[in-house]
């Protein structure tokens, strides 16, 4: 048996239960010594831990397999806090944050359909050319960054029923139109993190942008730094994009993505 390590966290009992918690997430039914095993913890300590979550209505035990799983009172928790989660007052924070480090136009969009509607934004703290943007507005996905930026965290059949669905027209001479080129700007997208707006959408006018997961795995939101080519530079497109990358974790964690590639030990 692996020897029982010391956690970070000043209550290790609570550490270990939501370890077991967390376990039974990913794993689904598992039997006490798969849970000893994986947690590197003695069978008697996972035991005790597991008849605490039973007795507090959080696990079970299957009478045939004897093995544990979580109990539905975990999703209906989750679905109370979930209930009032509140988007903009969750982002808000973020998107400020983003403002001050970049000076540029922060926005916040959610889907809507073949769509974007924009939900959120911070004018930029320096002379700029005014953006067309505004809280309210409806917009096609294909020539904007966080159109793009959701696009490409969807299934390829998605992609194209979207671009189908979509009057596809040029909005400045750079404006996407050929769906073979957008498959190939959606997989650059993949790979990088984050998707560009290379004066798409207007000219003069360059964005960086991320999408949001959020507990279903699923991609409603995006947000975006924008700004005049005369600063948003490649140059400083990559460095806010380390910012931008930071966002899109923490806030997506907020609204309870969980990336299994985490390890207790």
């Amino acid at each position: 048996m692996a020897e029982e390590k010391e956690g970070k966290n000043p209550v290790q009992s609570a550490e270990r239960i939501f370890q077991v918690m967390e376990m039974l997430a990913d794993n689904g039914e598992m039997g006490l010594m798969e849970l000893s095993t994986a947690l590197g913890l003695h069978k008697s300590t996972v035991h005790r831990l597991l008849m605490s979550l039973i007795y507090m209505g959080y696990a079970r035990q299957d009478e045939t397999t004897q093995k544990y799983m979580l109990s539905y009172k975990v999703v209906n928790m989750a679905g109370r806090i979930l209930e009032r989660m509140d988007i903009l007052q969750v982002a808000r924070p973020y998107m400020e944050r983003l403002s001050d480090l970049s000076g540029e136009t922060v926005h916040l969009v959610q889907r809507e359909g073949n769509n974007i509607l924009y939900i959120y934004k911070i004018e930029a703290k320096v002379g700029t050319i005014r953006m067309v943007s505004h809280v309210g507005m409806v917009h096609p996905m294909y020539c904007s960054g966080v159109g793009k930026a959701i696009m490409a965290a969807l299934p390829e059949a998605e992609v194209k029923k979207i671009w189908n669905e979509s009057v596809i027209e040029k909005k400045t001479e750079k404006t996407i139109t050929d769906l073979a080129h957008m498959q190939e700007v959606l997989e650059e997208i993949r790979n990088n993190g984050y998707a560009l707006d290379d004066e798409e959408n207007e000219e003069g006018v360059r964005c960086i942008a991320a999408c949001l997961r959020d507990y279903q795995k699923e991609v409603k939101y995006a947000f975006s730094i924008s700004g005049p080519t005369s600063r948003m530079t490649r140059e400083r497109v990559k460095e806010l994009a380390v910012d931008v990358l930071k966002v899109q974790e923490e806030l997506s964690g907020e609204l309870g993505y969980y990336k299994q590639t985490k390890s207790f030990f």
